[in-house]
């Protein structure tokens, strides 16, 4: 479970890039999102599963997401052992 602040991975509703040092900023920031992905599929090679969530979203939105992961995991368990 990764809960991702809007500024330093770059929500598509809050983050934003500060009015200095654009060029500085854009490059960091990106480099971020990159990474959070990076991140992401090699834990799925691994078998994990990974959930990420916006800082600024409703903790039920955010139970319901893990929710599904954890059902969709079992279910795919279950149907691998079948």
């Amino acid at each position: 479970m990764f809960v991702d602040g809007c500024y330093w991975h770059g929500s598509p509703d809050h983050g934003r890039v500060p009015a200095t040092n654009v060029p500085y900023w854009s490059a960091k920031l990106a480099r971020n999102v990159t990474r959070d992905r990076r991140n992401d599929l090699a834990l799925a090679q691994e078998g994990w599963t990974g959930v990420r969530a916006w800082e600024h979203e409703a903790i039920d939105v955010v139970v319901s997401r893990v929710g599904r992961a954890l059902r969709d995991r079992d279910a795919a368990v279950l149907t691998d052992r079948g």
